[in-house]
């Protein structure tokens, strides 16, 4: 069962599609009954079954104006079996029950054909998950009417600045169901809104972008104000020579760079010996002001309280005072360690094993306008781009910088600058962080959103300018 259609648009622009809705949970817990009642008589060991349905909603503008609209509505039904010893997933869109069974039977004949895993767990029991509220309804309410007049708001804004504005103003709701043939149930809804603009006023450009559950936790306008001003700024570019310089991140900037960390905490990647912890667990790795969970609960995160396998997640220090001390582990990972599951698997059969989906950096109390006071010469980055690893052990990445790049001098923002490229460590960088601003949602482009916060970084290395 799947949709997508492109709205109608009244002549100023006004969408007139209707909200969306999602099933109650009951006719979620009803499909993985149904599942669960057919494949009984297939001869299937065990049988694990996922429900997901979203209903998302977009409004995209550029050139000052909005351009399109569409909704969509989907549900998948994904449906693992165990039969001896080995397991396999096969996913249709269609919940009739004739439709339910050929992807049974999909899933037995894949099963079939996979060689024999000895190391392959018994399919969890039943478990109790901590409760978490992230369905809000003035997002779930939000109409395309109410995003066509925000977004209106902003494109005045840049109108009124001699600037041209594009972005998305994003909305949507999705839930999730888990079930098994040993008892176990779990159930998840969400919402999410989502607001992006750039703002151009040739030759600069600058950008700003916020996600969160609910719509009233950021404000468009602000946003397009944010970045119609430092697009202004970002008129008449200096070029710097490449070095190495005292940067001052924005969150985003942060987001995207860190967030390549995340596999690295996977008890997996460990033994695998792909991560840049092999070696390094319990001694000091980064400064002693970094500090990181693994909080699915945060009341700053999205996403389900369980894991691929329906185990819960639990909260995990990983690095504490810049010792890395834990790693997160599945079922399966959990038992090769002689541990137990931290509730962070991806469902099976993956070749991943686990990772942090909800990292949390601990943060501080310097604004960013602190951090540029307290520096003599430096740059504030907005954002980073096209971000690739180099050195996987040591974490170098390489990438450029976007829209919205300015020099400090003597505590002052003081005009824009050429994009550099970096190459960059990450270990080094969190071994050089100088102060840290509080810890907040962000998101970019490069990573998924975490929680983490503005950081002033000492001798960050640029390579070359990118002459744009």
């Amino acid at each position: 069962m799947s949709t997508s259609r492109k709205s109608g648009k009244s002549p100023a622009g006004k969408s007139t599609a209707p909200s969306a809705q999602l099933f109650p949970e009951r006719e979620l817990r009803r499909i993985i009954d149904t599942v669960l009642r057919l494949a009984k008589t297939t001869g299937a060991d065990e049988t694990e079954v996922h429900v997901d349905e979203t209903a998302d909603s977009l409004t995209r503008f550029a050139n000052n104006a909005i351009h399109q609209n569409v909704a969509e509505h989907g549900l998948n039904v994904s449906i693992r079996t165990v039969v001896d010893h080995r397991t396999a997933r096969a996913t249709t869109n269609r919940i009739d029950e004739d439709s339910l069974r050929a992807a049974i039977e999909a899933s037995l004949s894949l099963a079939h054909s996979q060689p024999k895993d000895p190391h392959l767990l018994p399919l969890p029991g039943k478990q109790r998950y901590r409760r978490v509220n992230r369905f809000l309804k003035d997002t779930a309410a939000l109409t395309p009417e109410e995003r066509a007049r925000a977004v209106r708001r902003a494109c005045d804004i840049a109108i009124q600045n001699g600037q041209v504005a594009a972005g998305i103003f994003a909305s949507g709701l999705q839930q999730s169901a888990l079930g098994n043939s040993r008892g176990l149930f779990a159930a998840y809804r969400e919402t999410h809104a989502e607001f992006s603009i750039t703002m151009q006023e040739n030759p600069a450009a600058s950008w700003a972008k916020a996600n969160a559950a609910s719509v009233r936790a950021f404000d468009p306008q602000r946003l397009a104000r944010r970045a119609s001003e430092k697009a202004h700024l970002a008129v008449d570019a200096r070029e710097l020579p490449p070095g190495r310089y005292t940067v001052v991140l924005e969150p985003a900037a942060v987001l995207d760079l860190v967030g390549f960390l995340f596999y690295d905490f996977a008890a997996t990647a460990l033994e695998d010996k792909r991560s840049c912890l092999n070696d390094r667990m319990g001694k000091p790795l980064f400064g002693k002001n970094i500090s990181i969970t693994d909080d699915a609960h945060h009341p700053l995160q999205l996403g389900a309280p369980f894991d691929g396998e329906g185990i819960p997640r639990q909260q995990v220090a990983l690095v504490d005072c810049g010792v890395p001390k834990n790693l997160v582990y599945s079922r399966s990972s959990a038992k090769s360690a002689n541990k137990k599951p931290t509730g962070h698997g991806f469902a099976l059969p993956n070749e991943y094993g686990e990772a942090p989906m909800n990292l949390v950096f601990a943060g501080g109390d310097s604004s960013l306008e602190k951090m540029a006071a307290s520096t003599d010469r430096g740059l504030l980055v907005t954002r980073l781009w096209y971000i690739r690893e180099v050195d996987p052990y040591e974490k170098v990445m390489t990438g450029m910088t976007r829209d919205g790049l300015f020099l400090i001098e003597k505590g002052k923002v003081t005009s824009a600058v050429r994009n550099f490229r970096f190459n960059q460590s990450i270990l080094e960088m969190l071994r050089n962080v100088e102060q840290l601003g509080p810890a907040v949602r962000a998101t970019g482009e490069e990573a998924f959103e975490m929680v983490v916060p503005a950081m002033k970084v000492r001798d960050f290395h640029f390579s070359e300018v990118t002459k744009f």
